[in-house]
């Protein structure tokens, strides 16, 4: 029996990122705010994590809203009208509902109805992930432009008490446009996962746990010390195979923007890659805290911000946690 022959759609040769978009919590948190739950100090918490102030979102703020906010930045610079954005991803784990997706709700506030769109929980990979998606999307055929968001509000699910993960976390939303290109703007990832990890970042119990009374509402918590230990020395590896899989050196970057978890974590990063000083470091964290998947692109936005002249140049980014997942590679920043 002979079929017809389907229609397959080819997309453009290179997609690149065309603008960044960001939104922050309204609020300032300091050290000085938390320690008291959690018998600590503002010494204790910079040394060992390098945040001096977090930035969260007042209890009428939604992560949906953060997201709504930085997609209208990136939009108005990115040149391309709302209309004609046809796919909108958002990396959240902090959805305060289920469903609908806070991708469809944000494509329709910002214009984008009715593109395609979806949330997609990889943590504080979660961007990474959204970018590698858009790009083969764009390539396929499958969409022409796209909106990828990184967007939490995590002080909707962390415990006050907590000394594990509480006084990392911040909220805020980062987002990108991303459309065809004469030229390679995103190189080829790195991600994977090891779900053999999975507890040593995650939520301590679960919403039928809560329903049933079985356990107070769902938050965060972490295993520090496997946390750290993975994150320096399997991600470095990660790291320098997204250089090896983009064909550069650390000496063709122009800026490193890895998933602000722990300033530590950033130093050790940079010794272990061997940096050279002409690369600039995305160090966000200090005053916006960990924002899980909206970390990447916050940092990128206040680095081009500072440092204008870094448009054209690469940028290695790698996101990694919960799941365990990571996910790493090359863009050319606009």
């Amino acid at each position: 029996m002979t079929h017809p022959t389907l229609t397959q759609s080819h997309g453009v040769e290179f997609t690149r990122i065309y603008s960044y978009g960001a939104a922050r919590g309204d609020l300032v948190v300091t050290n000085d705010d938390l320690v008291g739950p959690i018998d600590s100090s503002d010494e204790w918490i910079q040394q060992r994590t390098g945040i001096v102030t977090r930035t969260r979102g007042s209890a009428t703020v939604l992560a949906v809203d953060l997201a709504t906010d930085a997609a209208r930045e990136a939009i108005d610079k990115s040149g391309v009208p709302a209309h004609q954005i046809d796919l909108v991803i958002i990396a959240t784990i902090s959805n305060v509902q289920q469903t609908p997706s806070m991708a469809a709700v944000v494509a329709d506030r910002v214009g984008a109805n009715p593109a395609a769109a979806y949330d997609a929980n990889a943590a504080c990979a979660g961007f990474s992930y959204g970018v590698t998606q858009a790009d083969a999307l764009i390539r396929s055929g499958a969409a022409h432009y796209a909106l990828v968001i990184g967007a939490e509000k995590l002080s909707d699910i962390v415990d006050p008490t907590d000394r594990s993960i509480s006084f990392l976390l911040g909220d805020g939303a980062g987002a990108v446009v991303i459309g065809p290109s004469d030229f390679p703007g995103i190189a080829a990832p790195v991600w994977g996962s090891d779900g053999s990890k999975a507890d040593a970042v995650g939520m301590n119990a679960t919403l039928i746990d809560y329903r049933d009374g079985a356990a107070a509402w769902p938050t965060l918590r972490q295993d520090g010390q496997v946390v750290f230990r993975w994150a320096v020395w399997d991600m470095a590896k990660v790291a320098k195979q997204a250089l090896d899989v983009a064909g550069v050196t650390v000496n063709d970057l122009a800026a490193f923007i890895p998933h602000q978890a722990n300033m530590r974590i950033i130093d050790e990063f940079a010794k272990l890659l061997k940096l050279p000083d002409s690369v600039l470091i995305a160090r966000d964290i200090a005053t916006t805290g960990n924002t899980s998947a909206a970390s990447i692109p916050l940092a990128t936005h206040r680095l081009l911000q500072d440092h204008p002249e870094l448009s054209g140049g690469l940028a290695l980014q790698i996101g990694f946690g919960a799941g365990l997942v990571f996910g790493a590679q090359v863009v050319v920043l606009p």
